[in-house]
């Protein structure tokens, strides 16, 4: 099986950024120990602050993988471009938040992925993306 978990802005400044919000692990610390508790998953990781990347991204892995794991991070409220790529793939997307969006701002409360996602995790802090490999399973 292979996946690709898929990180948004800002997700690249995980371990640094509002501990309090996010954790104090980093995100490439934690695909570590996702490996070894996945191996018989091929992971790949990808990660950027660019819209279009994202984008391009998901439509690359869209018709070839086995499964994504999206964290769009912002782009989660205001990409309608994001929200069109998942749609046009055939690959199963989960969205994940590590934040419960729905404790945080109001404008967090719209999603344009979860309508054509296979489903959405959230709240659970870096667990999120554990849970969301194990719905692949």
């Amino acid at each position: 099986m292979k996946i690709i978990i898929i990180n948004g802005p800002n997700l690249n400044l995980l371990g640094k950024r509002e501990p309090e919000v996010y954790g104090s692990e980093t995100f490439d610390s934690y695909f570590e120990k996702l490996q070894i508790q996945f191996p018989n998953i091929t992971l790949e990781y990808f990660q950027s602050n660019i819209e279009g990347e994202i984008i391009s991204k998901i439509q690359e892995a869209g018709f070839t993988y086995d499964g994504i794991v999206l964290n769009a991070g912002a782009y989660t409220h205001t990409s309608i471009g994001i929200g069109d790529a998942v749609k046009a793939i055939t690959t199963p997307v989960i969205e994940v938040h590590i934040s419960n969006t729905f404790s945080r701002e109001s404008f967090r409360h719209q999603s344009y992925i979860s309508a054509n996602a296979k489903g959405v995790i959230i709240g659970f802090g870096l667990q999120s993306y554990e849970l969301a490999l194990r719905a692949f399973e």
